[in-house]
């Protein structure tokens, strides 16, 4: 049986056993059906000793509500790519942003803030906005497990388009948009950092183009066709990371 990633959002030390948290009970024993002595892979986000990597580990003490890892030793992994992007992303509906934030981790986006347009149509009180930021930080978690990764992308708390773009930052800030004059592959040189702006479904209005350019981010174009908002999120960041990323 494969050796699964697991995510624990706790301390990870060698030669010490850690309870495994619900949702990793769940699908490692519930769900896959390891027991005492199988091997797992845990990580946790966070840097061991300077270096990213995972820990492997062994199950102990399993019953029929929870179950322990003694972590047996540490291996250096770093699948980073040389890129870091910041993904400002119009909420959409339905399942769209899910696939949106599993697919963009994936492809290597370090940061992601869900952004509310006036196009956004998604109307979330306080209490079910930090539910489903909770469940968009899981579908980050698990995109992660599956693809590899050890550094965890953060979810950041979702806000007004306005206030994210008067954020003060050093990296290139790019605006998709499908009448702009400059293609994403003709940008000069960049540093490694870029704050990439991905309007909802309807993409932004023209009043939220405009104040976009004044802060800065520079309207750019994947191709003649216009794409759904998923596709033209995991477009850019493709196109990004071949350019100047890990994409080979």
């Amino acid at each position: 049986m494969r050796n699964p990633r697991v995510y624990q959002n706790q301390t990870l030390q060698i030669e010490t056993t850690i309870e495994l948290d619900a949702d990793a009970f769940g699908h490692i024993i519930r769900v896959l059906r390891l027991t005492n002595n199988d091997n797992i892979t845990l990580f946790n986000g966070q840097l061991f000793e300077g270096k990213w990597g995972e820990f492997n580990a062994e199950l102990i003490n399993v019953g029929k509500k929870s179950a322990q890892a003694l972590i047996h030793s540490f291996t250096e992994k770093n699948t980073e790519s040389p890129l870091n992007i910041h993904l400002g992303q119009g909420i959409s509906r339905g399942d769209r942003m899910d696939f949106t934030l599993q697919k963009s981790v994936e492809l290597g986006v370090n940061t992601i803030t869900p952004l509310f347009t006036e196009r956004c149509g998604v109307k979330l009180n306080a209490e079910r906005l930090n539910k489903k930021r909770e469940q968009w930080q899981k579908i980050v978690n698990s995109a992660c497990e599956q693809s590899g990764r050890c550094n965890v992308p953060e979810v950041k708390q979702p806000e007004q388009l306005t206030d994210w773009l008067a954020q003060q930052s050093t990296a290139l800030k790019l605006n998709l948009h499908p009448k702009a004059q400059h293609s994403i592959m003709s940008i000069p040189e960049i540093n490694d950092r870029v704050r990439l702006l991905v309007g909802p479904e309807g993409g932004l209005t023209d009043e939220e183009i405009t104040t976009a350019e004044q802060y800065n981010f520079q309207p750019v174009l994947l191709g003649p066709r216009v794409l759904r908002t998923e596709t033209a999120a995991l477009t850019a960041i493709t196109a990004l990371q071949c350019r100047y990323g890990d994409i080979k």
